[in-house]
């Protein structure tokens, strides 16, 4: 665990993201909102969640003062939510470039759902944090297939290790 490996995943963090953006900036508002079964009941919810989570994180490793999670009380747009998403994803990159590898074992305090509070390692948050997006974003990739859209490529780990070598 240093710091080059979570650059690596903040890159892929990031390039997943863009291009789960992608499919979102071509499907219709319909399937933007429509009721899907799954651990959220739509595309809007299931992307809010995990827009949500990135940017409360990133609020906790850098210690700002009540942090909010987003999804308790988002009225934006699909566009909106986009733009926090797309500044969380160059925010993450930016906090590891920053981030002393000495503290990477050092607690970090955050409120579970809920109101608990709860201490991790920060390396176990980031940990949390990749590995959160990425089961979401799996969920992301079945609910479009059910809402329609079908233009989907893959967001593997190791697809990302071979486009960027």
């Amino acid at each position: 665990m240093n710091r080059k490996y979570f650059l690596e995943l903040a890159d892929y963090n990031t390039w997943t993201n863009n291009i789960v953006i992608e499919w979102l900036d071509q499907i219709t508002d319909e399937q933007w909102e429509e009721n899907i079964i799954s651990s959220f009941s739509s595309i809007k919810r299931t992307v809010t969640h995990i827009v949500s989570a990135e940017k409360i994180w990133i609020d906790y490793w850098e210690n700002v003062p009540d942090p909010v999670f987003l999804s308790a009380g988002f009225k934006g747009t699909k566009n909106d939510l986009i733009k926090i998403w797309k500044e969380s994803s160059a925010c993450l990159k930016d906090l590891i470039e920053r981030y002393p590898e000495e503290k990477y074992q050092q607690q970090v305090t955050f409120k579970w759902p809920g109101g608990r509070e709860g201490r991790m390692e920060f390396w176990q948050t980031f940990s949390h944090f990749i590995n959160h997006s990425t089961f979401h974003r799996g969920q992301l990739v079945t609910m479009l297939r059910q809402a329609g859209f079908t233009k989907l490529t893959s967001t593997d780990l190791a697809t990302y290790y071979r486009v960027i070598s």
